[in-house]
């Protein structure tokens, strides 16, 4: 599988993002691999216009927030991003002041299931308005290279039963804006 390229100095994963056809097999072969339950986690995403990447405010449940950055292409398959993030005690005020600073983008709401897998975050989306989706993120150490996250990734993809036909690109935003 090819794999497209951005950035440099940030934090980095090789990811990939899929529709998913059978939610329950899906889950039942995540939970075996990582052999737990996975954590839900309720996630708020607001993105704001920039213009290279893309800019989220992420809000949990308990109002704390991610400030996150990120860069990747849009493209099938795995796909190098990278990214910086920063954690916020309470994101409400900093996204008043983004969205009038930047201006808002769109919003996409969703509830996930994350698995760990290794260094590998499985994640099984359902996102309000679209569906239920899969989502991988391996996290590469400093001496990783892509190539060896590609590996990882494609392994993974197998043994959760990811089809190439339902790889898709770009963000769950711009499937909403289509």
């Amino acid at each position: 599988m090819e794999t497209c390229d951005v950035l440099a100095d940030m934090s980095r994963n090789v990811e990939i993002k899929a529709k998913v056809r059978n939610l329950g097999d899906i889950v039942s072969k995540a939970k075996k691999l990582s052999n737990s339950e996975g954590t839900w986690i309720e996630q708020d995403d607001v993105f704001f216009t920039v213009p290279q990447g893309r800019l989220k405010l992420r809000t949990f449940q308990d109002k704390t927030a991610e400030l996150i950055f990120y860069d990747r292409p849009d493209c099938d398959g795995p796909k190098l991003s990278k990214y910086e993030k920063c954690t916020l005690p309470d994101g409400s005020q900093i996204a008043s002041v983004l969205s009038h600073a930047l201006g808002v983008k769109g919003r996409v709401k969703k509830n996930r299931q994350l698995f760990m897998v290794g260094q590998t975050r499985v994640h099984i989306d359902n996102v309000e308005d679209l569906g239920n989706f899969m989502e991988l993120e391996v996290v590469l150490s400093e001496d990783q290279t892509l190539d060896e996250g590609q590996v990882i990734a494609e392994t993974l993809m197998a043994d959760l039963g990811v089809e190439k036909e339902d790889l898709i690109s770009g963000a769950y935003m711009d499937l909403l804006q289509k």
